[in-house]
């Protein structure tokens, strides 16, 4: 599976042709979500880079549970809503794309252990499995997010929206998704992997008390 955004110079955008400029009405929602997104994007990026620290690895999996949740239903509008058409049918130069690899590398040795996991390549097309990294996962999330973001901040809206939205259908949606459920299956062994002794001494107790 892609651990990297496609960059948009060799990719089609999801519509084509020249757009006019939409309604203030369009433009005030698209502004909201676009905002909406951004702060998002700073959460997730936050809160990836304290986890690939490893000041706190024991919050590791529960910090990751709720980013990527977080960042799934802010992706979810943009997969809902109609394509977005940036005026420029190419990609403004922002310079040289984010270097994730230490965010990546800090990842793997904080998840080391739990890291590596497969899945179902493509559920529609068959039952080949493929293996996947969470640290590589949440890398490319991250890089897609960094691009859309930087985009944002260059007061390129359409064009933040566009990257965003294009990236969450071709990349970093299918992988946050991933990256949830395998998260939740972690907690669930974490929460509920218990010695038969242990669950029916607790199971005494509760009756108990």
């Amino acid at each position: 599976m892609p651990e990297t955004s496609p960059t948009p110079e060799s990719s089609t955008p999801p519509a084509s042709g020249v757009t006019a400029t939409p309604p203030s009405e369009d433009v005030a929602n698209l502004v909201e979500i676009a905002q909406t997104m951004a702060a998002q994007s700073r959460s997730f990026l936050s809160t990836i880079t304290e986890v690939a620290s490893g000041t706190n690895p024991e919050a590791a999996v529960p910090l990751l549970l709720l980013a990527t949740s977080d960042v799934l239903s802010a992706g979810a509008r943009l997969g809902a809503m109609v394509d977005v058409v940036p005026v420029s049918r190419f990609e403004p130069d922002l310079g040289p794309d984010p270097d994730v690899d230490p965010l990546r590398t800090g990842l793997a040795n904080v998840l080391e252990g739990i890291d590596e996991y497969v899945e179902v390549e493509d559920p529609l097309l068959g039952a080949d499995v493929t293996g996947a990294t969470l640290s590589g996962d949440l890398s490319a999330i991250a890089s897609a997010l960094a691009q859309g973001l930087r985009h944002f901040e260059a007061d390129q809206v359409l064009e933040a929206l566009w990257w965003w939205q294009f990236s969450y259908l071709s990349v970093w949606g299918e992988r946050a998704s991933s990256v949830l459920r395998v998260v939740q299956v972690i907690l669930a062994h974490l929460r509920l992997d218990v010695e038969d002794d242990v669950a029916a001494e607790a199971e005494y107790d509760a009756l108990q008390a």
